[in-house]
């Protein structure tokens, strides 16, 4: 029951996952990700199919799981936000053949709010992250 408060779903605890709302069902699975208390935890777009919203919600509950937890997360993202508000080092991978053509340590302080996302060097990053896609898809 702590880690359904932990992912914001102790209400819904009685709920069949049809009856869950897609950010809920997320949850869900973080939950189910974290239960058996994993030293690596894999993430593959997690919050891609997510409304903006939700998507944002649900970084905020990651930050937070991961603060708690302290395992090593791994997270595959188109999003650059997104990568850049949870990551303490964003790699860019080309198309195939896969490979890092570029790594970013991320030294903004944490925790990480939204309003971090404002600020100018966040937006720094983002800029400088796309630019890095920009020139590897032109070549």
């Amino acid at each position: 029951m702590a880690l359904l408060a932990t992912v914001g779903l102790a209400e819904f605890a009685n709920h069949a996952p049809y009856q869950l709302s897609g950010g809920m069902q997320q949850r869900a699975n973080l939950g189910r990700a974290l239960i058996h208390e994993p030293d690596l935890l894999l993430l593959d777009e997690p919050f891609a199919a997510l409304d903006a919203f939700t998507r944002e919600e649900l970084w905020g509950v990651l930050r937070d799981l991961w603060q708690v937890r302290g395992c090593t997360v791994i997270l595959v993202t188109h999003d650059l936000r997104e990568a850049v508000f949870l990551a303490d080092t964003v790699h860019v991978v080309s198309q195939r053949p896969g490979r890092i053509v570029q790594s970013r340590r991320v030294g903004l302080p944490r925790p990480r709010t939204l309003e971090t996302t404002f600020e100018p060097a966040f937006v720094d990053i983002v800029h400088g992250l796309r630019d890095a896609i920009s020139q590897v898809r032109a070549t």
